[in-house]
């Protein structure tokens, strides 16, 4: 380019065209420092502490995911991955402060697939567009299982099912807010069971799980490492597994299949996510560190919590988003509900 310039800058004989030479020669050093610049940046990525924001409470699943890969990230990436947590509205109010961050790479964020594909069929209108934004990798996968206090009165799925047949509307259910995992599983049970049931939203798993313990609502359709650790210790009953097999983790709970209903599976996964236009150097390099933590001795410890890990590429991130976009589409209409 310098010899190109050089020899335009020889047929330059008038003032004026000298002058319009050196604001050529000018604007091509800069935007040269500027590209240098921006290269560098991305390079040296992480130079500073990254925030990762989850637009649910602490003590949920997609809050002990985001600490656990976080530190892992820090590890590999050699800067602090500080957690956020913006709870409420269905994930509107973490999800929009992510799209409207700097595409820098500084501000990222761990969800739950509904605040991208659910939450599309349920309000109106986003701040953002979750099938061309966000993606970074898929994280993990988590069974969903159905769960009461009151054992005796829901010992198996067909007693729960017979139970809500019996007083429509009646029985509660809990879920972590509306469009979550919990709310979308129960709005499948009831499509495919033609049972109906009150929906009870929270502002998160954690006291979705809590209620559900105290007995104000009768079931909760769990994300299982929410639920776990209350099964295991006997507080609540795991009723029936949304997903095509047993699990290790409870070998002796049914699937929906083995109690009667079959296509009743769902798997509530978790992401990473950064604000459109991040650049791609910096998704790339996100991306590869993702996959060296969950290779990790996390992956032990998620999978004890009831967690498969599942790294992708953006690219099937992305794609899954879409699939589940369709896929929950679906369950929202069949439901009857109206966007917000």
């Amino acid at each position: 380019m310098a010899s190109a310039i050089h020899q335009f800058g020889a047929l330059m004989n008038t003032k004026g065209d000298r002058m319009l030479f050196k604001q050529m020669a000018l604007a091509c050093a800069m935007t040269a420092s500027f590209t240098a610049t921006a290269v560098h940046a991305q390079d040296s990525y992480p130079e500073r502490p990254v925030k990762i924001i989850v637009a649910l409470p602490a003590g949920g699943s997609a809050d002990m995911i985001a600490r656990v890969v976080g530190q892992k990230l820090a590890t590999e990436l050699k800067q602090p991955f500080v957690v956020d947590n913006k709870a409420g509205a269905s994930g509107q109010i973490g999800t929009p402060a992510v799209a409207r961050s700097a595409p820098d790479g500084y501000t990222l964020m761990v969800s739950p697939a509904s605040f991208l594909t659910t939450n599309k069929s349920i309000f109106k209108s986003l701040p953002y567009d979750p099938e061309a934004d966000f993606a970074i990798s898929k994280l993990v996968n988590q069974p969903m299982v159905l769960v009461v206090k009151d054992k005796q009165k829901f010992p198996s799925v067909a007693a729960v099912v017979a139970a809500a047949k019996a007083a429509p509307g009646k029985l509660t259910f809990a879920s972590s807010g509306d469009g979550s995992p919990q709310h979308l599983a129960a709005l499948m049970f009831e499509t495919r069971t033609q049972a109906k049931m009150l929906h009870v939203p929270y502002k998160g798993g954690a006291p979705a799980v809590n209620d559900t313990l105290a007995g104000n609502v009768d079931m909760l359709f769990a994300v299982l490492p929410e639920a776990l650790p209350h099964i295991q210790s006997g507080r609540l009953h795991a009723v029936g597994l949304m997903a095509p097999k047993r699990i290790a983790n409870l070998p002796n709970t049914p699937t929906m299949a083995e109690g009667g209903f079959a296509d009743l599976n769902l798997s509530a996964w978790v992401g990473l996510f950064a604000p459109a236009k991040t650049p791609q150097p910096i998704i790339d390099k996100l991306n590869r560190a993702v996959r060296v933590a969950l290779d990790s001795d996390i992956k032990t410890k998620l999978g004890e919590n009831g967690m498969e890990v599942a790294p992708s590429t953006p690219e099937q991130l992305k794609q899954t988003v879409s699939q589940d976009i369709k896929l929950h589409a679906e369950l929202v209409k069949a439901a009857g509900i109206q966007p917000q």
